[in-house]
């Protein structure tokens, strides 16, 4: 047993030595890190109008007329804007000509029926998007409240459809991205640190001393699948401190660590047929792909199911995550029976 750990501990060394996987690393700490301000930038280009409910910047805008407006009550609810008061509207627009302000607004008294508003605007067209995305909440508010006051009222909760944008991509994408990742660099630094030993002549060496075969290439497999389950438990870590819950955080990390066993092991067998980096990197990739695309036959597919995880789905749990643990209980005794034979043969 001591022997082992000394083997892992060899591993997780000559893994902080690897500048190519630190860097990969990084990118992910990255990724988790500023998920909000990431998560905000994608959904400017995919659908427009999140940007009014992720976007943390501020504004002023100058309102005239009716300042007692249920407008202006609803633009003050929103903590990222905020109103100026104006008597008159050439007060406002001095403010807005000398960047006072970002907006105006000049709403007319009503008693009554159709109320119609001035709003005014940069020229330039995205700071007049992203100023009109972050009104858009605030009017919609009004808007109902003033039906509901003329006796219109109409139910928005029984229409149904896809979830909001930003949810699906933060649970469809970014949590996936960031929980299977690392499962992908864990088989990357198995492949290296695998066909380093057989091209630089290290193994022989190490199968001098009294430890086993199997107990060599597990301690690489264990060392990559523990660099695995650290990012991933930071992930998470990192997602929460931007205000993304991830529910149930038990499944969805042995979830991620059994892809990321099942793929280093797999990962530790291409290296040993291989023997060399670039092809075994090669046949891995191909081979990480077209697993990929397979997965989706399964029902759940582990990218279904960590979204469903994730998002706290009473239809899945432990049981379909512990379905992987068979693919991870027949990969692992195909190498244990195959290692001693591949490390044996020639190139």
């Amino acid at each position: 047993m001591n022997s082992f750990l000394v083997l892992i501990r060899r591993e997780l060394r000559s893994i902080r030595k690897e500048k190519t996987i630190i860097f990969a690393m990084l990118i992910q700490f990255f990724i988790a890190m500023f998920s909000s301000i990431m998560l905000m930038g994608m959904m400017s280009f995919y659908d427009p109008t999140t940007i009014g409910e992720n976007s943390p910047v501020s504004l002023k805008v100058g309102v005239v007329g009716h300042t007692a407006s249920p407008i202006t009550y609803f633009l003050d609810q929103k903590k990222n804007i905020q109103v100026e008061r104006y008597d008159i509207l050439d007060d406002a627009e001095q403010a807005f000509k000398s960047e006072k302000i970002d907006a105006i607004m000049s709403i007319p008294s009503s008693e009554g029926g159709i109320v119609d508003m001035d709003l005014f605007l940069p020229e330039s067209d995205t700071e007049s998007t992203i100023i009109l995305m972050a009104l858009n909440d605030p009017l919609k508010n009004a808007e109902e409240y003033l039906r509901e006051q003329n006796g219109i009222n109409m139910n928005f909760t029984d229409i149904e459809g896809k979830s909001h944008t930003s949810y699906e991509f933060l649970y469809a994408i970014i949590i996936p991205l960031l929980m299977f990742f690392p499962a992908l660099i864990a088989g990357s630094i198995v492949i290296d640190t695998v066909s380093e030993e057989l091209e630089h002549k290290t193994l022989d060496t190490l199968w001098a001393a009294p430890v086993s075969l199997n107990n060599i290439f597990s301690s690489k497999i264990f060392a990559a699948i523990a660099t695995a389950l650290i990012q991933c438990v930071l992930w998470i870590i990192l997602l929460r401190l931007n205000t993304f819950d991830v529910e149930n955080f038990g499944n969805v990390l042995c979830l991620s660590i059994i892809i990321a066993a099942i793929i280093s092991f797999g990962a530790a067998i291409i290296g040993l047929y291989y023997k060399d980096r670039e092809r075994a990197q090669f046949v891995y990739s191909i081979s990480l792909l077209l697993a990929t695309g397979l997965s989706y036959l399964l029902d759940p597919s582990p990218f279904n199911l960590i979204t469903r995880l994730a998002t706290g789905s009473q239809y899945v749990g432990f049981s379909e995550v512990a379905f992987y643990l068979i693919p991870l209980t027949a990969i692992s005794i195909i190498f244990f029976f195959t290692s001693k034979r591949l490390a044996a043969a020639k190139a």
